[in-house]
């Protein structure tokens, strides 16, 4: 099963306050575990500055953003790949008792000859 883990920005100013040299160090040995596991399959940050592009009756409209909540910017992601939910579940506390205080998203991402129900 794969999930994507996301991480928002809920204080609106992420880039302002740099991590610090021990917690770098541990999220290290965190991402290079679940490297080698094969569990971590893709991870980055994101620009919070969002492109929106809608189509509606074959006309499409590029319109730069973001548009939503600063706190609701997604800043970051993981695209991991485990066993179960409750596995994504854990790995996204590990994270969290790294970082500290934060808010994330965790949803399963489906392709093909996966079941979109989950089962």
């Amino acid at each position: 099963m794969r999930f994507m883990m996301m991480t928002k920005d809920t204080t609106g100013d992420s880039a302002a306050t740099p991590p610090d040299e021990a917690m770098m160090a541990e999220m290290g040995r965190f991402i290079e575990e679940t490297s080698k596991s094969g569990v971590l399959l893709a991870t980055g940050g994101l620009d919070p500055r969002a492109i929106t592009i809608t189509s509606s009756g074959g006309k499409i409209t590029v319109t730069d953003g973001p548009y939503t909540e600063a706190k609701e910017a997604v800043v970051g992601f993981a695209l991991v790949e485990v066993r179960s939910k409750e596995e994504a579940i854990e790995l996204s506390r590990r994270f969290w008792s790294i970082v500290g205080d934060g808010e994330g998203v965790i949803q399963q991402v489906f392709g093909p000859g996966d079941d979109a129900h989950g089962q």
